[in-house]
């Protein structure tokens, strides 16, 4: 029986009474409905990276799309005129990395700083994915989903999506505030997603937009450099930080096809074909704060601060969740006790880590530790990015 520790990137969680996994549009509408008619829980998992779980028997239907085909209904590499908008569909069960890897390869620009991040393509537009200066809603054009209320295929618009920092109107669907799942649509939006369509940019080039890219690569932040090197750069901070995920769990049978082999390959190679325990995490498990201008005036002056917007569109100010946590006195390689099974990724602070045998419980207690030190020293509570089914980590 397949259990969410076999699908899942910090590899924690209990058994799953149903698994499936469409090879057909039609297939996983058709699994949804099942499900919805039969009032059994539903979870509809992409590729298990932003996801905790309890141990405990989910008594429901896990759903994981199998459908990976990319397709470019334009030409790749426009002829004439002085539009180089390229759109390119992928079904919502491809890997992300695998739609990036191709994207680069075909010579469009606008995914390339997203190299190396967990997940599928599906996923990426409910969380919003972003990193080093770019996010998915820049590049989202309009999503194909099934609405699990009005049952019917609908074609939404990057306007109708409401991206946010890490919020969309998908997820949006799934909670009545941060961290309180909505009664009817948890843990999967009311909007399933079928596919998704991106405009991106015929260009070999694209712009270095974060400065430790840039350090990286040895240029100004807003040069222009070559795609591939910015996708190798990205790969190379990332792993350095260990918020890659651990390509051994590519060999797993639960996980066997799921993403492209050549890929999954190179990455063994890297990782010398050896499981790496910083990397057996939900990727960043808090989310960065949004806080009002009197809330981030209560910071130390030393404390990060950027522009950003509140969940109402009024001015707010975005800190550090990774800076909060290092100065609440929880440092790299932190751990509640001596031999927790759990604890601080030694390389990043913002990584909650699986370090061996680790249950839901070991995980909870780690993040619940961490969110009471912060709050206690700033007065800010973080809210986990990972959807937690079947316990509360408010």
């Amino acid at each position: 029986m397949t259990s969410f520790a076999d699908i899942t990137t910090i590899a924690v969680g209990g058994e799953i009474d149903r698994f499936v996994e469409p090879t057909t549009r039609v297939g996983v509408i058709e699994a949804v409905e099942e499900a919805d008619a039969k009032g059994l829980p539903l979870f509809v998992i992409g590729g298990g990276s932003n996801v905790l779980v309890s141990d405990e028997p989910f008594h429901g239907v896990v759903v994981r799309d199998a459908r990976r085909a990319i397709t470019v209904p334009d030409e790749a590499a426009p002829v004439e005129g002085d539009d180089h908008t390229v759109h390119v569909n992928a079904e919502a069960g491809c890997n992300w990395d695998d739609f990036v890897d191709c994207c680069v390869r075909l010579g469009l620009e606008g995914v390339e700083g997203l190299s190396g991040i967990p997940g599928t393509v599906g996923a990426s537009v409910v969380q919003n994915i972003g990193a080093y200066g770019q996010d998915v809603a820049t590049s989202v054009e309009s999503v194909e989903v099934w609405d699990r209320k009005d049952k019917a295929v609908k074609n939404l618009h990057a306007d109708e999506l409401r991206f946010g920092y890490r919020m969309s109107a998908l997820k949006a669907s799934m909670y009545q505030a941060p961290a309180v799942p909505a009664g009817e649509f948890f843990p999967t939006p009311r909007y399933v997603v079928l596919s998704v369509t991106f405009a991106l940019r015929h260009s070999s080039t694209g712009v270095v937009g974060y400065g430790q890219l840039a350090k990286a690569l040895g240029v100004e932040v807003g040069d222009r450099m070559d795609t591939k090197e910015i996708r190798d750069a990205v790969l190379r901070v990332r792993a350095a930080k260990g918020m890659l995920e651990d390509a051994t769990r590519y060999t797993r049978l639960a996980m066997q096809g799921t993403k492209k082999a050549t890929l999954v390959a190179t990455a063994l190679r890297a990782q010398n074909d050896t499981p790496d325990a910083n990397r057996h995490s939900c990727g960043s498990f808090f989310m960065n704060p949004i806080l009002t201008a009197e809330q981030a005036a209560m910071l130390p002056p030393e404390a990060p601060r950027f522009e950003a917007v509140l969940p109402n569109g009024e001015p707010g100010v975005k800190t550090s969740a990774a800076w909060l946590i290092d100065h609440a006195g929880f440092h790299k390689g932190y751990t509640v006790d001596d031999g927790a099974k759990a604890g601080l990724s030694t390389l990043h602070t913002l990584a909650l880590t699986n370090r061996g045998q680790a249950g839901s419980q070991d995980i909870a207690k780690l993040a619940k530790t961490v969110q009471d030190g912060v709050e206690h020293t700033f007065g800010v509570r973080l809210v986990p990015e990972p959807v937690v089914v079947g316990f509360s980590l408010r």
